[in-house]
């Protein structure tokens, strides 16, 4: 069984080859592998109509999988063209939560399957999130610029220019999927009354993890942080606005680690601007990256980091080795653990 990896300057194709090697032993001897690197992040993803996120040129990759009999990749795109120069796929392994930069439904026309690494990043993502709370209701990317270009800043200890703590906040979570979740066992500790919105958790779970379901309105003039950790949909784009932003409380923090296109981004710089909100934690951006003369960059009450808040050793070895245990899972005929197109299982395969 030949498997082309696509590895890049996160996933590193070593990851890969040593997250294999681990988990096929039985069959290693009968394992050829084939990688190459491309580089991300080096260089920005981007998107077309059929694949979003992805790095590398299509055409050279379907001549380096073209005989493969699987592909295992992170941000490499796996196009339609590149699964029919694929003769003998059997089965797609993508190290990301989304396999947007594969075309599943190209893949499950062919039955084969493709695989994934859901919640491979959460807990970076969980402690970032934490992070950037501290560090708006705290100031302390503010001050940091300040003293790094040479200005004390004493008067930041002025009773009007201090930060708050988090302790005793009020913190609103717009979606409770895996990382909302993760993150409420990591706000508790500060005696946080945690509030969330999402349709589509029971109020029991709400009521295991000890937080209150409220509507979107409630949560949004009630919270002293307002942390977004929804799914990209038709419904949810641009679901924080001018109208939105306007219900939050004067002298909020608002925190986005999830994904740009939740926010309308002009709506934010006109809260911010204005003071209606006291700052912002942004690690996702609606254009990534976002241009130099981009308004928004400018504002000093915005700590803004390059959509790194997934970024750790740990996340990138976790992804690797999610995507290599269901490669031993469909050598071994077992059931997959992480398959996003069921219609495509029922495969046989030779190696």
């Amino acid at each position: 069984m030949k498997i082309a990896i696509i590895g890049d300057l996160f996933v590193r194709a070593q990851l890969f080859e040593a997250a294999l090697l681990d988990h096929v032993k039985p069959l290693v001897d009968q394992l050829t592998l084939v990688s190459q690197e491309v580089d991300w992040p080096d260089i920005p993803q981007i998107h077309n109509a059929e694949i979003a996120e992805f790095v590398g040129d299509p055409a050279e990759i379907a001549d380096f999988v073209h005989d493969a009999d699987a592909i295992l990749t992170h941000v490499g795109p796996v196009t339609r063209s590149v699964i029919e120069a694929a003769k003998n796929l059997q089965i797609i392994g993508c190290c990301r939560g989304g396999p947007v930069n594969v075309n599943v439904a190209a893949a499950t026309a062919r039955g084969i399957p493709v695989v994934n690494a859901p919640g491979r990043n959460a807990q970076a993502v969980i402690e970032f999130t934490l992070g950037l709370m501290l560090t708006e209701c705290r100031g302390i990317g503010r001050a940091h610029s300040a003293l790094a270009s040479g200005l004390w800043q004493g008067e930041l200890y002025r009773y009007q220019r201090t930060g708050n703590e988090l302790q005793g906040q009020t913190v609103g979570l717009i979606g409770l999927g895996a990382i909302a979740q993760g993150l409420v066992p990591y706000l508790k500790p500060f005696g946080m009354r945690i509030l969330t919105f999402d349709p589509y958790v029971t109020p029991a779970r709400c009521a295991e993890l000890g937080v209150e379901q409220v509507d979107f309105a409630t949560l949004l003039a009630e919270s002293d942080i307002v942390s977004i950790h929804a799914r990209v949909t038709p419904e949810t784009t641009k679901m924080m606005g001018v109208k939105e932003f306007a219900q939050m409380k004067p002298g909020t923090y608002f925190i986005n680690t999830a994904r740009g296109p939740l926010v309308d981004y002009d709506a934010l710089y006109a809260a911010l601007s204005a003071g209606h909100l006291a700052g912002a934690g942004l690690d996702t951006f609606a254009q990534e990256p976002p241009p130099v003369d981009w308004p928004l960059l400018k504002l000093p009450n915005v700590t803004l980091t390059p959509h790194i808040a997934g970024a750790s050793k740990e996340s990138a070895e976790r992804g690797a080795v999610i995507v290599a245990q269901d490669i031993a899972n469909f050598v071994a005929g077992r059931p997959l653990a992480y398959c996003v197109n069921a219609a495509a299982l029922g495969l046989s395969i030779s190696v």
